[in-house]
């Protein structure tokens, strides 16, 4: 069984008398609804899986039939627990009201049924739970594959994982190399965007949010200007607009863009975006390199390797208190730093062989003072041992 520690909170919860509305948010592909139906098949309870995945968006009314399901299994169960598991309930217009509405009615008869909400667009799902049912949910976060997690399932290298990303549903297609890229093309980004996007939320330049992640992946693992990127992109419209559009990106497990670290939130807010895929597959698939060739290509290469840090960082610290920031300052920079209250460590990342001079966490580290300096490759530590360690363990 994969993702067990994942599985194993999940099903702790749904042990437990009932108390919360359980929440699974993160990315296509990364594992949802396997994890709820092998819980839903350990539990012992009566079980009712929906999905609201359909072309069309459902209404209030679909998700008030599936608790009517649920109620009836639960009286059938002599009032016992059952469960209902409600799945991309993002796509139904004003769920969350229609969810408080259910549970609330539920709670006032003291009826034991359980429920699990399930969304493919984090950002969605967490402005629903905020604006309607506070008080009344735990979220468990899911987020990409890890370098573990695909080793240990596919006996990936750290080199498979760095190119091919952490989609475990494209693992058994990347001895074609086409055949994976347009798989991840089609069935991942273009549904991510076209359905848990531009169908949910407002956005009047979809255009310019297709150009942005194709830029965005371009620019890994690199700094650029809200201005450069309206150099780049034609019809840009304002930088607000931009920002906008990569905190959609961003919530839907796709891109994001890292904030300098810096003394003022405000200065952070306003600082130029580190750009930053959260699935190295979202790069690669869209290069015209395979494999072997990106391998071999010096440049292509490191963005990829530090693109694959970067995401490990966000991924692994979904969740916790702890951020991630990129420095810079007169031209000197070190790639990530992780905060933790007032404890930072400060992460250089070098693909090649290393002569040992950092200037830039030389001049963090007289400034900051932080608990730990990292070189991740160049004859520190093994690139593959980092991408298997958490986040956190550099902090703590």
């Amino acid at each position: 069984m994969y993702r067990r520690p994942i599985y194993s909170a999940l099903l702790t919860r749904l042990k437990e008398p009932r108390k919360f509305l359980q929440v699974l948010a993160g990315p296509r592909q990364a594992g949802k609804t396997t994890l709820i139906r092998q819980a839903m098949e350990s539990l012992g309870i009566p079980c009712h899986y929906a999905s609201a995945d359909e072309p069309t968006l459902q209404s209030r009314s679909w998700i008030e039939q599936q608790f009517e399901i649920g109620r009836l299994l639960t009286r059938e169960n002599k009032k016992a627990a059952a469960l209902i598991v409600l799945d991309e309930i993002q796509k139904v217009a004003g769920w969350s009201e229609a969810v408080k509405r259910q549970w609330d009615m539920d709670t006032a008869e003291k009826l034991a049924l359980k429920v699990v909400i399930l969304g493919s667009s984090p950002l969605l799902i967490q402005r629903g739970l905020t604006e309607s049912l506070a008080g009344r949910f735990e979220i468990i976060p899911i987020v990409h594959w890890s370098y573990s997690e695909m080793k240990d399932a596919f006996g990936w290298s750290p080199e498979q994982f760095i190119y091919f990303g952490g989609y475990p549903g494209a693992a058994d297609l990347i001895h074609d190399r086409h055949r994976w890229s347009r798989y991840i093309i089609d069935s991942l980004i273009e549904t991510t965007i076209s359905r848990d996007i531009l169908l949910m939320t407002r956005v009047d330049k979809p255009a310019l949010l297709r150009r942005l992640f194709q830029l965005g992946c371009s620019y890994s693992g690199q700094i650029l200007s809200y201005q450069k990127m309206t150099g780049q992109l034609q019809d840009a419209g304002n930088t607000t607009t931009l920002a906008h559009y990569l905190d959609l990106l961003s919530g839907a497990g796709m891109l994001t863009g890292l904030s300098k670290l810096a003394g003022q939130r405000v200065r952070q807010r306003a600082s130029s975006p580190k750009l930053q895929v959260l699935n190295t597959a979202l790069l690669s698939a869209q290069s015209t390199l395979s494999f072997d060739a990106s391998l071999k290509d010096r440049e292509l290469w490191g963005r990829l390797v530090e693109s694959a840090v970067g995401a490990h960082l966000i991924n692994s610290i979904t969740g916790t208190n702890i951020e991630v920031f990129y420095w810079r300052e007169r031209g000197k920079e070190v790639d990530f730093v992780l905060r933790s209250g007032k404890t930072l460590t400060a992460i250089e990342v070098k693909s090649g062989y290393s002569k040992g001079s950092f200037p830039g966490m030389d001049e963090f580290s007289r400034i900051f003072k932080p608990k730990r300096k990292l070189l991740i490759g160049g004859g520190g530590l093994p690139l593959e041992k980092f991408l298997s360690i958490p986040a956190a363990n550099w902090l703590y």
